[in-house]
């Protein structure tokens, strides 16, 4: 089997990190594993050459791609296309999923046609921004304060800004507007950061809350050493438990994804509200979604056993015309 790691995001390094750790569990579990590494400028490299493909071909002979890629041009679709093209199979979701689950907005509205109770947003396009800025400013002044500014297509928490004050919502907009030209305006979530992991087709982890020293869990809480914890239960009722892993498989299913997810929530009291999932968070054994299947009996090397076999499968029962 292969591993993809880095890309052209800004998550390029915590990709890198994710596909070590992949390609390390991968070789306990048993499996002879190729690294393929995808550089900034979007190149394919294997044992230092730049990697040359024929589409129906497959990709060096292997059996499974792990894509441990994160962000654009690698957890958006793009790249899974590409590995349909070439008729390999592939962890974790499709086309079609990837890229909606890629795009807040879209994976919201989503979510509210399926009658998913959720964080209430408003998403803004650029040109949209320029023609109509005192509608999208109502708009948004209904979320009341603080929002958050989030680039729609970014993840680990890339490009955020929290607004406290009114007068700087407008200079949140256009920071976000730099890194892409639709952005996601989302209310405070009250309550407690709940995460649940997805392992396909329809085993919840048992849920764990985040629990971070600053004022909100931004990249750095995600990515310094003790800038969180996560917290195995939750301090959240019982109900509010099970829903939770109701609400993650019920999201995992409406979006049509295959292999894994994790899913983010608030919870406040009984009451559970989605934020938005992840096809493939970071992926080290000491990352959260490792973490949450490993307190629910899932080893970091069984999980990636499995989830190749499931990507075999998929590929093995796809329709061929």
């Amino acid at each position: 089997m292969a591993v993809l790691a880095g890309g052209r995001s800004a998550e390029h390094e915590v990709s890198l990190a994710s596909g070590r750790a992949v390609r390390e569990g991968l070789q306990q579990a048993g499996h002879e594993v190729l690294w393929v590494q995808l550089d900034r400028d979007g190149a394919w490299r294997y044992e230092g050459e730049r990697l040359s493909v024929c589409p129906g071909a497959g990709l060096l002979g292997v059996d499974v791609v792990f894509g441990a890629l994160h962000g654009p041009f690698g957890e958006d679709g793009t790249v899974q296309g590409m590995l349909e093209t070439l008729d390999v199979a592939y962890v974790g979701a499709g086309v079609a999923a990837s890229a909606l689950c890629m795009d807040k907005v879209l994976f919201k509205q989503l979510m509210g046609a399926a009658g998913v109770e959720e964080v209430e947003y408003v998403g803004v396009r650029e040109r949209r921004w320029r023609t109509a800025r005192a509608q999208v400013l109502g708009e948004i002044a209904g979320l009341g304060l603080p929002v958050f500014v989030k680039p729609a297509h970014f993840g680990s928490s890339v490009g955020i800004v929290k607004v406290t004050e009114t007068e700087r919502l407008e200079q949140a907009l256009e920071q976000a507007f730099e890194h892409d030209a639709l952005v996601i305006v989302e209310a405070l979530g009250e309550g407690v950061e709940v995460e649940c992991g997805v392992l396909g087709p329809a085993f919840a982890s048992e849920p764990g809350e985040i629990v971070f020293k600053g004022d909100w869990y931004d990249y750095t809480a995600k990515y310094t050493p003790g800038g969180m914890e996560l917290r195995l239960p939750p301090r959240i009722p019982e109900g509010a438990r099970k829903r939770v892993k109701e609400l993650a498989v019920e999201a995992f299913e409406h979006a049509g994804c295959e292999g894994l997810a994790r899913v983010d929530f608030f919870v406040n009291g009984e009451e559970v509200l989605v934020n938005e999932l992840n096809t493939m968070p970071g992926f080290t054994p000491t990352s959260v979604y490792a973490k949450l299947m490993d307190a629910s009996g899932i080893a970091y090397p069984e999980l990636l056993d499995r989830l190749c076999r499931l990507a075999i499968e998929r590929h093995e029962r796809r329709p061929l015309s």
